[in-house]
């Protein structure tokens, strides 16, 4: 059991930098036309680094929680 939890929090944390990065990368993509579009709402590219910054938040939450689960299991 406690070896699929450590690959389930690996896997969880794997996901977690793989969102980061996509996030990081989305980010610099970013150009002056789409910072300056003039319109009222957020714009695509503002929507999709929401989504992988939120999609590592998700991941990490995984994690922890998964690492928390080894420790009771270790006691």
């Amino acid at each position: 059991m406690t070896l699929f939890l450590w690959i389930l929090m690996i896997a969880a944390a794997i996901a977690a930098v793989v969102m980061l990065i996509r996030g990081v990368v989305t980010f610099l993509q970013t150009t002056e036309a789409d910072l300056k579009s003039g319109n009222t709402g957020p714009s695509a590219s503002g929507l999709k680094q929401n989504r992988m910054m939120m999609g590592r938040i998700f991941f990490q939450a995984i994690a922890v929680f998964i690492a928390a689960l080894l420790m009771l299991l270790a006691r």
